[in-house]
């Protein structure tokens, strides 16, 4: 029998917004920036690819950041302190390729703001000037700007509705800055793939190396389902083993986007099952919980 993790704080920090501390000791060593997990909620649940926001090796736990959109996502962020996950895999993927770039732009839209949180502070660590601009639709939804602007040189932020920093997108300030007196070495995007796809745009004609982390579709995570399979300079690429993080310029987003919408149908299916009955989804993370407290054993704890 695997191993499960127990959660040991669950914050919201946003609307549908949870932070997790997660017990995983052995994870929390490894893993490194623009590394993700897989994570089942019970023996039964569909797996699902989480990027670690950060980790305190000393403590033993990693941090996670979920955005309650489907089924599986809104029933995590329903649990609590002292409940555990059934299985965190990981840590998976390719790390950022963190080296002394000169000045770097970090874009992070939505829940990528999480994602992109460790990797600018391991830049700033390199002895890069970091300038991080943060999207959102309102200012209810700016996550981690705290956090961020402590890794940051400068920070901006973005808002749709004007509720919050400036109104209008990322991809305005990043205008702004490509075309100002002081050049832009490295952008990094991580968020929303509309997103991506414009700071791609936006750097193409300046010639500005530009990396994006892609949030395809993840079964196994090890490469073998297929299922995270992008286009990369044309070429077929698995965004699990080879990825998340490509070249900007070279991928093909609207493939992304049209793999990413292939199973929206059966999506929405699930989630409204699970809206109108939750018992099923719930009892199952209560067995996984009495499981966990009856074979201690059973949980990672070093």
């Amino acid at each position: 029998m695997s191993e499960m993790f127990e959660i040991v704080a669950a914050t919201p920090v946003a609307e549908n917004l949870t932070r997790f501390e997660i017990r995983a000791p052995r994870i929390a060593r490894k893993q490194q920036p623009g590394q993700f997990v897989i994570v089942r909620v019970h023996d039964h649940g569909e797996r699902i690819p989480l990027t670690i926001a950060g980790s305190n090796p000393e403590a033993g736990t990693i941090t996670l950041v979920v955005q309650g959109i489907g089924k599986t996502t809104r029933l995590m962020n329903s649990l609590e302190a002292g409940q555990f996950l059934l299985d965190v895999v990981g840590p998976l993927g390719q790390p950022s390729e963190i080296r002394q770039y000169g000045t770097v732009v970090v874009v992070g839209g939505g829940v990528g703001t999480a994602i992109a949180w460790p990797t600018a502070r391991a830049l700033r660590d390199a002895g890069n000037h970091v300038i991080t601009i943060l999207g959102a639709r309102s200012k209810s939804l700016v996550i981690l700007e705290d956090e961020l602007r402590a890794a940051s040189s400068d920070l901006f932020v973005t808002t749709d509705d004007g509720s919050y920093g400036r109104q209008g997108l990322v991809t305005d300030v990043l205008k702004d800055l490509l075309a100002g007196d002081k050049p832009v070495d490295f952008v990094l995007a991580i968020g929303p793939i509309p997103m991506m796809r414009g700071v791609a745009e936006v750097t193409r004609p300046y010639g500005v190396p530009t990396t994006v982390s892609l949030n395809s579709i993840m079964v196994d995570g090890t490469g073998m389902c297929g299922g995270c399979r992008v286009l990369v300079g044309g070429e077929a690429r698995f965004a699990c083993v080879d990825g998340p993080e490509f070249d900007a310029h070279t991928v093909d987003f609207a493939v992304l986007a049209q793999r990413n919408a292939m199973y929206r149908a059966a999506e929405r299916d699930a989630l409204d099952r699970f809206t109108q009955h939750p018992e099923q989804d719930r009892q199952r993370v209560e067995h996984t919980c009495q499981l966990a407290r009856r074979h201690p054993e059973l949980t990672e704890s070093s």
